[in-house]
């Protein structure tokens, strides 16, 4: 079993920044990739970024150039950094923990971006 929690949500400004943390506890798998979707009001939940084990990396067009995905394996922890933040990437961003064939999601973030 594998515990998902995310932090650092909140309100910004457009052209802030913000960081969101990940940890993910329990049973680490060490093939696994971890990442980042997110969910508008009346919108699917789409992929944000992820990151895999052993480096491998996978963003949005929306968010390329502006986000970062990043990770620290001793922790278990992903950190996603949201630079140049728009009114339209305010969503719940949800954490993701995939440990192939098990899936793990947290509890989900608030991100708004005010104009």
């Amino acid at each position: 079993q594998v515990h998902v929690v995310e932090s650092g949500g909140g309100l910004v400004q457009a052209g802030g920044s913000l960081r969101l943390s990940c940890a993910a506890s329990g049973t680490i798998r060490s093939n696994n990739r971890m990442g980042w979707y997110r969910q508008a009001p009346g919108k699917q939940r789409e992929l944000v970024a992820h990151l895999t084990s052993d480096g491998s990396t996978n963003y949005a067009e929306s968010v390329k150039g502006r986000f970062t995905i990043s990770r620290d394996n001793a922790k278990n922890t992903v950190y996603l950094q949201m630079n140049s933040l728009k009114p339209e990437d305010t969503a719940v961003y949800y954490c993701n923990a995939h440990f192939p064939p098990d899936s793990y999601w947290g509890q989900g973030t608030q991100v708004t971006v005010s104009s």
